[in-house]
């Protein structure tokens, strides 16, 4: 979570090199262009003038927005977000419990007996008996334990009072993509293709439960412009029969789920012939 910070208010500009810029007390943003729009690059605690800002100077990278447009909406939800945490409390308290993940190095307290705990390596939320009975059985940790990755997203969706607008929205996403069927059963909905990860790639193995698809491809040394391409029935890992294929570096592109062949197109070789 974000640090509160008293002056929520964004400050945009333009770097020497014409990039828009933006600057929200010690965070800093760049829109860079990128393939399929623009790149959204963090930096913290930058000491130089916006208009002496390099792309050299910022490290992170928050994604991918279409336009300026959506690179001042980003900024400005989370100067809200910033805004909002001014009027939650959520103080840290000192930490005296083991978690799943290793002893607490520091907790924060959302609210009667909902607790957030960080460790060395990870961390996560944590309910009391009586908050975690109220999370949708659907969502609900036996344990009343929700690590910090994607199933915090469930103890937003049951406590929408205790998180920002962002936080909220981000959870829903979350939801969405990694809980597809128990989003749809809650809302009595179907999703479409596209809005969630995992129901997308379930969709992908079930149409090519039948067609090979590439695990591994290298760029071949004795073929030029050819990708030297590892394939199994369905994509499958493990100890499966695999096949060897030489596909155009051009064509190939293993997209979210990975390359499909086409066994009258790509040409299919011994494994030997891969290095020859």
């Amino acid at each position: 979570m974000m640090t509160i910070v008293t002056n929520p208010a964004p400050v945009f500009g333009r770097t020497a090199g014409g990039l828009l810029a933006a600057r929200l007390e010690d965070h800093s943003w760049i829109a860079v262009p990128a393939r399929t729009g623009l790149r959204i690059a963090d930096a913290w605690r930058l000491k130089k003038a916006m208009a002496d800002w390099t792309e050299e100077d910022f490290w992170g990278s928050c994604g991918i927005v279409a336009d300026e447009a959506a690179f001042r909406a980003h900024v400005a939800e989370i100067a809200e977000h910033h805004r909002e945490l001014l009027g939650l409390s959520r103080p840290t308290t000192t930490p005296r419990r083991s978690t799943p993940w290793g002893p607490a190095q520091q907790s924060c307290r959302y609210g009667e007996g909902i607790s957030c705990h960080s460790t060395a390596g990870h961390g996560g939320f944590h309910l009391d008996d009586l908050r975690n009975a109220a999370v949708h059985p659907l969502l609900r940790h036996a344990d009343g334990w929700y690590e910090e990755d994607c199933d915090w997203a469930k103890v937003a969706f049951t406590f929408p009072g205790l998180f920002t607008t962002r936080e909220r929205r981000i959870a829903a996403e979350s939801l969405i993509a990694y809980y597809p069927d128990a989003w749809e059963a809650i809302h009595g909905i179907e999703l479409a293709p596209g809005q969630s990860r995992v129901k997308d790639e379930r969709r992908f193995r079930e149409v090519h439960a039948a067609d090979w698809i590439v695990i591994s491809a290298v760029r071949s040394d004795s073929h030029p412009g050819m990708a030297d391409c590892v394939a199994t029935m369905g994509g499958a890992r493990g100890a499966v029969p695999a096949r060897h294929y030489r596909v155009p570096v051009g064509e190939y592109s293993p997209g979210a789920f990975g390359f499909v062949i086409d066994p009258g197109r790509h040409e299919q070789v011994e494994p030997s012939a891969l290095s020859a």
